[in-house]
């Protein structure tokens, strides 16, 4: 099977696992499986969990992945469960995990996922498609306010409440079924100007409601409390964001498990508790080269940030 799929700051990621051959690796979102292939490269007696919360990414990437079967326990499951999953793989400390958070090639590519607003398909957005919500009941039942709040706050959306104003307004007289009429909406609820932006007026739109639908920001934050107790010392992690809101989560959980304590200076003892878990090994977030900007220009936004466990 042919591979038409870019993994994201895929030399820069492996790099700073800086993988042990005999050590044990997760994977937190292995879509096709492009990092999970080069992990496994590169042990001999060691492990990789690989993990995602997409059935369909699990199967394809098991295929692409056939040859390095033995060293690779494939999971179902969301991130956010890290340490159940690795407790029921037999596994408490690893030496590296990788979380790459962007939707992958397939999810957009496919259109009836609905994850894409240049193709006209159900309105869904599902990563886990055995889960309950989906996209259309976002768009045609949630309350406007509630509408608006995610729009400006998961999508920085500075039109949030014309836009929720129009869905409401437009699913009174029928239905919004599919990603095209959800953009026809979005667009009609848009000044001239925002129209002539570079950017395709949706974009902010469907992030917001993708995050919504997969609870994608809280995750994350549950993510980042778990990788770094379960790291082993010296182990090291990797996190490719995607949007602003991601990477300051990210940027803010490194920099709060560097700090450690949370005392005030001028006291004498901790009384806090907190000791130092983490550290950076990049002070500032490590970007594609223009290299793989040309290769790919979906990674343009994208933000590698490393840490290591102390």
């Amino acid at each position: 099977m042919d591979y038409p799929h870019y993994s994201v700051l895929l030399n820069e990621s492996i790099e700073a696992l800086n993988i042990r051959p005999d050590g044990v690796y997760v994977d937190g979102t292995l879509g096709l499986g492009g990092h999970s292939e080069q992990i496994a490269k590169r042990l001999t007696t060691g492990r990789l969990i690989a993990i995602d919360r997409d059935k369909s990414a699990l199967e394809r990437a098991e295929e692409r992945l056939a040859p390095y079967a033995q060293r690779i326990s494939f999971v179902h499951g969301n991130f956010r469960d890290l340490p159940q999953l690795l407790a029921n793989q037999g596994v408490d400390r690893a030496n590296g995990m990788l979380f790459d958070l962007g939707v992958s090639s397939p999810q957009l590519d496919e259109a009836e996922r609905g994850f894409s607003y240049m193709a006209d398909a159900p309105l869904d957005m599902r990563m886990d498609t055995s889960e309950s919500l989906t996209a259309w009941f976002i768009v045609n039942k949630w309350p406007e306010e509630k509408l608006k709040r995610i729009l400006f706050e998961f999508g920085e959306e500075r039109y949030a409440p014309r836009i929720a104003q129009a869905i409401v307004r437009r699913r009174a007289a029928a239905p919004i079924d599919t990603t095209g009429e959800l953009v026809d909406v979005i667009r009609g609820a848009m000044p001239p100007q925002a129209l002539r932006e570079k950017q395709h007026p949706a974009k902010r739109s469907f992030q917001a409601i993708r995050i919504a639908v997969n609870d994608e920001l809280a995750s994350i934050s549950e993510l980042m409390d778990h990788a770094a107790e379960l790291l082993a010392p010296g182990g090291r992690l990797a996190v490719i964001s995607f949007h602003s809101l991601e990477d300051r989560i990210i940027k803010n959980a490194i920099n709060a498990r560097e700090r450690g304590c949370t005392c005030p200076r001028d006291f004498p003892v901790c009384t806090c508790g907190f000791h130092q878990t983490l550290k950076s090994i990049t002070r500032k977030p490590i970007l594609p080269t223009e290299q793989e900007l040309a290769e790919n220009p979906r990674s343009r936004s994208a933000k590698l940030r490393v840490a290591e466990r102390v």
